[in-house]
């Protein structure tokens, strides 16, 4: 992937680097050591004097994963030079650990990516609990995933909970704080960090609803958290579900929990183009 900008104005490249181009200081301090700083084609430092009409580029190094590529299925929703969407399915890690080194999204994108002759890690955005099942969106390099935080992306989740809640929609607003160390869950405190949730009814049955959950904050476990919190807990959900909840998870044979990250809107982090992406995957009894 390269960026190309036409100057219209006299000035430093740094400064174009800086203003038209966004890149951050960090990533272009890394550039600068490189010839993947151009102007009309050839290499120049960053203080070099970029006049109007002159062609700015901008290039970047390949990336080389510290874990081992692995060819697998990969659910591909959307791929260009920039970014790379795919469907995570439930049970899978996002990323290597100092325990489990194998097996996780990353390396089925890793083997992908050997497989296409792209030289890309991996820059994820989303990020999903290992039983949290959908859209995971990936940068593929570093100037796109800060560009991705930056302009930041609405979610919309679809979750099947227990018991129905009042109402057809609502916002749950309640501070999530860590529980005590070295338990990794989080629950509502008043101590805890602001967090909010809006929720709209999709669908009711019998003892049971399916909601379209959008965290405005995003801490973790947000949402399972929150939906304990109001009474009417994620199916499925081992941590965070109630008694009932998980008796009625285990009549309907419910291994995981029903959280699916199902649709994604963002600017796209080069064209600025709004994207709009959804997941094949939804909940279900």
């Amino acid at each position: 992937m390269e960026l190309k900008w036409t100057a219209s104005r006299e000035g430093r490249l740094s400064s174009f680097l800086r203003g038209e181009l966004n890149l951050s200081t960090g990533l272009m301090n890394k550039l600068k050591w490189g010839d993947f700083l151009r102007v009309n084609g050839t290499p120049q430092r960053t203080n070099y004097r970029v006049l109007p009409g002159d062609i700015i580029t901008v290039a970047f190094p390949a990336e080389i994963p510290d874990y081992p590529a692995e060819d697998g299925k990969l659910s591909i929703l959307y791929e260009d030079e920039a970014i790379l969407a795919v469907d995570k399915p439930a049970g899978m890690l996002i990323h290597p650990s100092r325990a489990k080194n194998t097996g996780t999204l990353a390396n089925l994108v890793a083997g992908y990516y050997r497989k296409t002759g792209q030289r890309m890690a991996f820059h994820p955005l989303t990020r999903l609990d290992r039983d949290t099942f959908g859209i995971v969106l990936l940068a593929k390099n570093a100037y796109v995933h800060t560009r991705l935080q930056e302009n930041g992306a609405k979610k919309t989740y679809h979750a099947l909970v227990y018991g129905r809640p009042e109402g057809d929609s609502g916002t749950v607003d309640a501070p999530i704080a860590r529980r005590e160390k070295p338990s990794l869950l989080r629950y509502v405190n008043p101590e805890g960090k602001p967090s909010m949730t809006r929720w709209h009814l999709l669908e009711a049955g019998e003892g049971w609803s399916k909601l379209a959950l959008q965290p405005i904050t995003g801490r973790t476990h947000q949402l399972r958290v929150h939906c304990a919190y109001m009474g009417f807990p994620i199916l499925g959900d081992p941590q965070y579900g109630s008694e009932e909840s998980q008796a009625f998870s285990a009549r309907w044979g419910l291994g995981h929990q029903m959280l699916c990250a199902k649709i994604l809107e963002f600017p796209h982090p080069v064209t600025g183009k709004p994207m709009i992406l959804r997941s094949n995957l939804d909940v279900f009894l």
